[in-house]
């Protein structure tokens, strides 16, 4: 995966180590993202999910907008029609810490057909998109 020209998908966890310095995971995603030729993909929740947890200083939420604005980010457009799968996904995985922002990811999988992910979450191994396969995490690979 590294050096390719692909899109990933990517949850809030690396997004969030990104712009926290002092985030245990934060050279690894940063090292990661140096080699990394492609587009990374997410969703509003998990764009809101990264926003509340960066909190922790008025200019870093700033700061990580204007990334995504500058082309960091592409952002995936929910519609009313995916709800159904995504409560169907919340209702599967309820037994799981997933929420709102991991099941977008999936579905954004399942509607276009990426299938990798960049996560430091543990649980994009258990889930699964409507193939039955899960997503792969391309911060494994690297």
């Amino acid at each position: 995966m590294k050096g390719s020209a692909s899109k990933v998908l990517v949850d809030s966890g690396p997004l969030i180590a990104l712009f926290d310095a002092d985030d245990a995971h934060h050279r690894q995603v940063l090292e990661f993202l140096k080699s990394f030729r492609g587009s990374l993909v997410t969703t509003w929740p998990v764009l809101t999910e990264v926003l509340y947890m960066l909190d922790f200083h008025p200019r870093v939420p700033v700061d990580f907008l204007r990334w995504v604005e500058d082309g960091g980010l592409e952002l995936f457009p929910l519609e009313n029609s995916q709800l159904s799968r995504i409560r169907e996904l919340l209702e599967k995985y309820r037994d799981l810490p997933s929420d709102l922002a991991d099941v977008s990811l999936l579905v954004v999988s399942e509607e276009t057909g990426i299938d990798g992910i960049l996560s430091i979450d543990s649980d994009f191994s258990v889930y699964r998109t409507v193939t039955g396969k899960p997503l792969r995490n391309v911060l494994l690979e690297a």
